[in-house]
Protein backbone atom coordinates (compact mmCIF):
# COMPACT_ATOMS: atom_id res chain seq x y z
CA UNK A 1 0.00 0.00 0.00
CA UNK A 2 1.85 3.42 -1.03
CA UNK A 3 1.84 6.31 0.87
CA UNK A 4 -1.54 8.20 -0.80
CA UNK A 5 -3.45 4.93 -0.25
CA UNK A 6 -2.79 4.56 3.76
CA UNK A 7 -4.01 7.94 3.84
CA UNK A 8 -7.38 7.33 2.15
CA UNK A 9 -7.46 4.12 3.96
CA UNK A 10 -7.13 5.95 7.63
CA UNK A 11 -9.88 8.36 6.47
CA UNK A 12 -12.45 5.99 5.01
CA UNK A 13 -12.12 3.91 8.05
CA UNK A 14 -11.93 6.85 10.95
CA UNK A 15 -12.86 9.74 9.02
CA UNK A 16 -16.56 10.10 7.90
CA UNK A 17 -17.04 12.93 6.62
CA UNK A 18 -13.84 14.33 5.41
CA UNK A 19 -13.75 14.30 1.66
CA UNK A 20 -11.09 13.13 -0.77
CA UNK A 21 -9.91 13.55 -4.02
CA UNK A 22 -7.33 11.68 -6.25
CA UNK A 23 -5.10 13.90 -9.54
CA UNK A 24 -6.81 17.42 -8.14
CA UNK A 25 -6.30 20.12 -10.84
CA UNK A 26 -4.55 22.74 -8.90
CA UNK A 27 -5.74 25.80 -11.27
CA UNK A 28 -9.29 25.29 -9.78
CA UNK A 29 -8.11 26.23 -6.48
CA UNK A 30 -5.55 28.99 -6.59
CA UNK A 31 -6.52 32.49 -7.21
CA UNK A 32 -3.73 32.60 -9.84
CA UNK A 33 -5.16 29.51 -11.72
CA UNK A 34 -1.98 28.20 -12.76
CA UNK A 35 0.21 24.46 -11.75
CA UNK A 36 -0.59 21.22 -12.08
CA UNK A 37 -2.12 18.31 -10.29
CA UNK A 38 -1.71 17.47 -6.92
CA UNK A 39 -1.95 13.59 -6.35
CA UNK A 40 -4.11 13.45 -3.43
CA UNK A 41 -6.39 16.17 -1.58
CA UNK A 42 -8.31 15.79 1.58
CA UNK A 43 -10.96 18.72 3.04
CA UNK A 44 -11.95 17.89 6.79
CA UNK A 45 -15.17 18.54 7.41
CA UNK A 46 -14.62 19.73 11.02
CA UNK A 47 -11.46 20.79 13.09
CA UNK A 48 -11.55 17.35 15.42
CA UNK A 49 -11.52 15.62 11.66
CA UNK A 50 -8.58 17.47 10.80
CA UNK A 51 -6.72 16.88 14.63
CA UNK A 52 -7.26 13.13 14.13
CA UNK A 53 -5.89 13.31 10.20
CA UNK A 54 -3.02 15.27 11.41
CA UNK A 55 -1.93 13.31 14.24
CA UNK A 56 -1.91 10.32 12.00
CA UNK A 57 -0.08 11.98 9.12
CA UNK A 58 2.61 13.47 11.96
CA UNK A 59 3.03 9.88 13.10
CA UNK A 60 3.97 8.51 10.03
CA UNK A 61 5.95 11.51 9.08
CA UNK A 62 3.85 11.84 5.61
CA UNK A 63 4.41 14.93 3.45
CA UNK A 64 1.84 17.50 3.51
CA UNK A 65 0.92 21.05 2.51
CA UNK A 66 -2.11 22.86 4.22
CA UNK A 67 -3.55 25.38 1.71
CA UNK A 68 -6.55 27.66 2.13
CA UNK A 69 -8.02 29.68 -0.68
CA UNK A 70 -5.36 29.60 -2.57
CA UNK A 71 -4.71 32.91 -3.13
CA UNK A 72 -1.20 33.45 -2.28
CA UNK A 73 0.81 30.47 -3.73
CA UNK A 74 1.98 29.40 -6.81
CA UNK A 75 1.42 25.67 -7.73
CA UNK A 76 4.70 24.08 -9.93
CA UNK A 77 3.55 22.82 -13.12
CA UNK A 78 4.85 19.71 -12.08
CA UNK A 79 2.25 19.54 -9.77
CA UNK A 80 2.15 18.44 -5.84
CA UNK A 81 3.56 15.10 -4.52
CA UNK A 82 2.47 15.60 -0.71
CA UNK A 83 -0.80 15.34 0.51
CA UNK A 84 -2.32 18.90 0.10
CA UNK A 85 -5.21 19.45 3.04
CA UNK A 86 -7.31 22.37 2.18
CA UNK A 87 -8.80 24.10 5.04
CA UNK A 88 -11.36 26.52 3.12
CA UNK A 89 -15.41 25.94 2.85
CA UNK A 90 -16.31 23.60 5.94
CA UNK A 91 -13.75 24.76 8.89
CA UNK A 92 -15.28 28.62 8.35
CA UNK A 93 -17.67 29.40 10.98
CA UNK A 94 -17.86 32.30 12.38
CA UNK A 95 -19.17 33.47 16.24
CA UNK A 96 -19.55 36.80 17.52
CA UNK A 97 -19.65 37.24 21.13
CA UNK A 98 -19.88 41.63 22.62
CA UNK A 99 -16.71 42.97 20.86
CA UNK A 100 -14.81 39.56 20.01
CA UNK A 101 -15.36 37.42 16.93
CA UNK A 102 -14.20 33.94 16.88
CA UNK A 103 -13.36 32.95 13.35
CA UNK A 104 -12.32 28.81 12.56
CA UNK A 105 -9.22 28.98 9.64
CA UNK A 106 -10.80 28.49 6.96
CA UNK A 107 -13.32 31.32 6.98
CA UNK A 108 -12.85 34.03 4.39
CA UNK A 109 -11.52 36.92 5.99
CA UNK A 110 -13.84 39.66 3.98
CA UNK A 111 -16.55 37.31 5.21
CA UNK A 112 -15.26 37.79 8.86
CA UNK A 113 -14.84 41.94 7.52
CA UNK A 114 -19.15 41.97 6.87
CA UNK A 115 -20.14 40.17 9.76
CA UNK A 116 -18.55 42.56 12.02
CA UNK A 117 -19.92 45.20 10.35
CA UNK A 118 -23.47 43.62 10.90
CA UNK A 119 -22.68 43.83 14.27
CA UNK A 120 -21.57 47.59 14.53
CA UNK A 121 -17.68 46.11 15.18
CA UNK A 122 -15.32 48.41 13.64
CA UNK A 123 -11.36 47.24 13.26
CA UNK A 124 -11.28 45.02 9.96
CA UNK A 125 -12.85 47.39 7.23
CA UNK A 126 -9.51 47.22 5.71
CA UNK A 127 -9.91 43.41 5.13
CA UNK A 128 -13.46 43.87 3.29
CA UNK A 129 -11.25 43.19 -0.41
CA UNK A 130 -8.03 41.02 0.95
CA UNK A 131 -9.28 37.25 -0.84
CA UNK A 132 -7.95 35.46 1.21
CA UNK A 133 -9.08 33.08 4.69
CA UNK A 134 -8.45 33.20 8.56
CA UNK A 135 -5.81 31.20 8.69
CA UNK A 136 -3.53 32.47 5.98
CA UNK A 137 -3.95 36.42 7.35
CA UNK A 138 -2.87 34.93 10.52
CA UNK A 139 -0.11 33.36 8.86
CA UNK A 140 1.70 35.77 6.37
CA UNK A 141 -0.51 39.06 8.90
CA UNK A 142 -2.13 40.67 6.25
CA UNK A 143 -2.98 43.95 5.95
CA UNK A 144 -4.27 46.85 3.15
CA UNK A 145 -5.15 50.40 3.39
CA UNK A 146 -3.45 51.25 6.90
CA UNK A 147 -4.36 48.32 8.92
CA UNK A 148 -2.85 44.64 9.33
CA UNK A 149 -3.92 41.76 11.43
CA UNK A 150 -1.86 42.67 13.69
CA UNK A 151 -3.79 45.08 15.26
CA UNK A 152 -7.46 43.38 16.06
CA UNK A 153 -5.90 39.61 16.39
CA UNK A 154 -6.11 38.05 20.23
CA UNK A 155 -5.17 35.14 19.74
CA UNK A 156 -5.23 31.85 17.61
CA UNK A 157 -5.80 28.30 18.40
CA UNK A 158 -3.08 25.91 16.65
CA UNK A 159 -2.30 22.84 15.97
CA UNK A 160 1.40 22.22 16.84
CA UNK A 161 3.89 20.26 15.21
CA UNK A 162 4.27 17.56 17.35
CA UNK A 163 0.25 17.20 17.21
CA UNK A 164 -0.79 19.50 20.12
CA UNK A 165 -3.26 22.05 20.97
CA UNK A 166 -2.68 25.32 21.99
CA UNK A 167 -4.00 29.08 22.28
CA UNK A 168 -0.86 31.54 21.29
CA UNK A 169 -1.27 35.15 22.24
CA UNK A 170 -0.76 37.80 19.92
CA UNK A 171 2.17 38.84 21.46
CA UNK A 172 4.02 35.35 21.34
CA UNK A 173 3.23 35.05 16.93
CA UNK A 174 5.93 38.12 15.78
CA UNK A 175 3.85 39.57 13.62
CA UNK A 176 5.03 42.14 11.36
CA UNK A 177 5.55 42.76 8.06
CA UNK A 178 4.02 39.84 6.29
CA UNK A 179 5.77 37.75 8.69
CA UNK A 180 4.46 35.31 11.76
CA UNK A 181 6.57 32.86 13.67
CA UNK A 182 3.74 30.27 12.25
CA UNK A 183 5.46 30.56 8.71
CA UNK A 184 8.74 28.89 10.62
CA UNK A 185 6.88 26.37 13.83
CA UNK A 186 4.84 23.92 12.12
CA UNK A 187 1.45 25.65 13.84
CA UNK A 188 -1.55 25.09 11.90
CA UNK A 189 -4.19 27.78 12.63
CA UNK A 190 -7.20 26.28 13.61
CA UNK A 191 -9.02 29.73 14.60
CA UNK A 192 -8.47 33.43 15.37
CA UNK A 193 -10.44 35.77 17.87
CA UNK A 194 -10.37 39.25 16.98
CA UNK A 195 -10.91 41.85 19.56
CA UNK A 196 -13.11 44.97 17.87
CA UNK A 197 -14.41 47.90 19.08
CA UNK A 198 -18.12 49.38 18.54
CA UNK A 199 -18.82 51.47 15.79
CA UNK A 200 -22.03 52.84 13.83
CA UNK A 201 -22.84 49.87 11.31
CA UNK A 202 -23.21 52.52 8.60
CA UNK A 203 -19.95 54.24 9.08
CA UNK A 204 -18.41 50.97 8.93
CA UNK A 205 -20.66 50.30 5.59
CA UNK A 206 -20.05 53.37 3.98
CA UNK A 207 -16.09 52.86 4.84
CA UNK A 208 -16.06 49.22 3.44
CA UNK A 209 -17.64 50.59 0.05
CA UNK A 210 -15.29 53.64 -0.02
CA UNK A 211 -12.66 50.52 0.47
CA UNK A 212 -13.65 48.56 -1.87
CA UNK A 213 -14.29 51.32 -5.16
CA UNK A 214 -10.46 52.34 -4.63
CA UNK A 215 -9.33 48.33 -5.04
CA UNK A 216 -11.64 48.16 -7.32
CA UNK A 217 -10.22 51.36 -9.74
CA UNK A 218 -6.59 50.41 -8.70
CA UNK A 219 -6.31 46.52 -8.53
CA UNK A 220 -6.93 44.16 -11.81
CA UNK A 221 -9.64 42.62 -10.44
CA UNK A 222 -10.80 41.42 -14.06
CA UNK A 223 -7.80 38.54 -14.07
CA UNK A 224 -6.90 36.03 -12.10
CA UNK A 225 -3.41 36.90 -10.11
CA UNK A 226 -1.98 36.30 -6.37
CA UNK A 227 -2.54 40.57 -5.43
CA UNK A 228 0.72 41.91 -4.84
CA UNK A 229 3.69 39.83 -5.56
CA UNK A 230 6.74 41.53 -4.00
CA UNK A 231 7.26 42.62 -0.72
CA UNK A 232 7.30 46.25 -0.18
CA UNK A 233 11.09 47.24 0.24
CA UNK A 234 11.78 49.39 3.04
CA UNK A 235 11.97 52.94 1.40
CA UNK A 236 10.61 52.46 -1.84
CA UNK A 237 7.30 51.56 -3.54
CA UNK A 238 7.31 48.44 -5.45
CA UNK A 239 4.88 49.32 -8.14
CA UNK A 240 6.65 52.48 -8.56
CA UNK A 241 10.19 50.53 -8.79
CA UNK A 242 8.57 48.14 -11.93
CA UNK A 243 6.87 51.28 -13.32
CA UNK A 244 10.03 53.40 -13.44
CA UNK A 245 12.01 49.70 -15.00
CA UNK A 246 9.51 50.15 -17.97
CA UNK A 247 7.93 47.03 -17.57
CA UNK A 248 3.81 47.93 -16.94
CA UNK A 249 2.17 45.61 -19.27
CA UNK A 250 5.37 43.41 -20.28
CA UNK A 251 4.90 39.73 -20.83
CA UNK A 252 6.01 36.48 -20.97
CA UNK A 253 4.07 33.88 -22.26
CA UNK A 254 0.62 34.31 -20.68
CA UNK A 255 1.95 36.03 -17.64
CA UNK A 256 1.72 39.58 -17.75
CA UNK A 257 3.18 42.99 -15.32
CA UNK A 258 -0.80 44.71 -14.87
CA UNK A 259 -1.68 47.73 -16.57
CA UNK A 260 -3.75 48.72 -13.97
CA UNK A 261 -1.74 48.15 -11.21
CA UNK A 262 1.98 47.43 -11.79
CA UNK A 263 2.78 45.75 -8.48
CA UNK A 264 0.14 42.56 -9.55
CA UNK A 265 1.41 40.24 -11.77
CA UNK A 266 -1.25 38.40 -13.80
CA UNK A 267 -3.19 35.54 -15.60
CA UNK A 268 -3.86 37.16 -18.71
CA UNK A 269 -4.29 34.91 -20.90
CA UNK A 270 -3.60 30.43 -20.09
CA UNK A 271 -0.44 31.50 -18.27
CA UNK A 272 1.73 28.85 -16.54
CA UNK A 273 3.03 28.86 -13.39
CA UNK A 274 6.76 28.74 -15.44
CA UNK A 275 5.27 32.10 -17.41
CA UNK A 276 4.87 33.76 -13.78
CA UNK A 277 8.16 32.88 -11.98
CA UNK A 278 10.18 34.02 -15.12
CA UNK A 279 8.49 37.05 -15.46
CA UNK A 280 8.75 37.24 -11.73
CA UNK A 281 13.04 36.71 -12.44
CA UNK A 282 12.51 39.51 -15.09
CA UNK A 283 11.07 41.91 -12.66
CA UNK A 284 13.69 41.03 -10.53
CA UNK A 285 16.60 41.21 -12.24
CA UNK A 286 15.55 44.80 -14.19
CA UNK A 287 14.50 46.56 -10.30
CA UNK A 288 18.05 45.46 -9.64
CA UNK A 289 19.94 46.49 -12.15
CA UNK A 290 18.56 49.58 -12.32
CA UNK A 291 18.10 50.81 -8.66
CA UNK A 292 19.87 47.99 -6.35
CA UNK A 293 16.97 47.01 -4.84
CA UNK A 294 16.08 43.38 -4.29
CA UNK A 295 12.50 42.28 -4.91
CA UNK A 296 11.51 39.52 -2.78
CA UNK A 297 8.27 37.83 -3.26
CA UNK A 298 5.00 37.57 -1.15
CA UNK A 299 3.59 34.29 -2.93
CA UNK A 300 4.67 31.25 -2.26
CA UNK A 301 5.67 28.35 -4.93
CA UNK A 302 4.62 25.29 -3.91
CA UNK A 303 4.79 21.70 -5.26
CA UNK A 304 7.09 19.44 -6.93
CA UNK A 305 10.40 21.27 -8.56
Amino acid sequence: MNRQEKVVDFITRNLVATKTAVQVDMKNHTTFKTGGTADLMIEPQSIYELQLLMKYILKEKIPYLIIGHGSNVLVSDKGIREVVIKIENNLSRISVENEKIDAEAGALLADVAKEAQKKGLSGLEFACGIPGTVGGAAVMNAGAYGGEIKGVLEEVQVLTAQGKLLIRKVEELDLGYRKSIIQTNGDIVLKARFSLKKGDPKEIEDLMQELTRKREQSQPLEYPSAGSVFKRPEGYFTGKLIQDANLRGYQIGGAQVSLKHTGFIVNAHQASTNDVLNLIKHIQKEVKRLYNVELETEVKLIGEQ
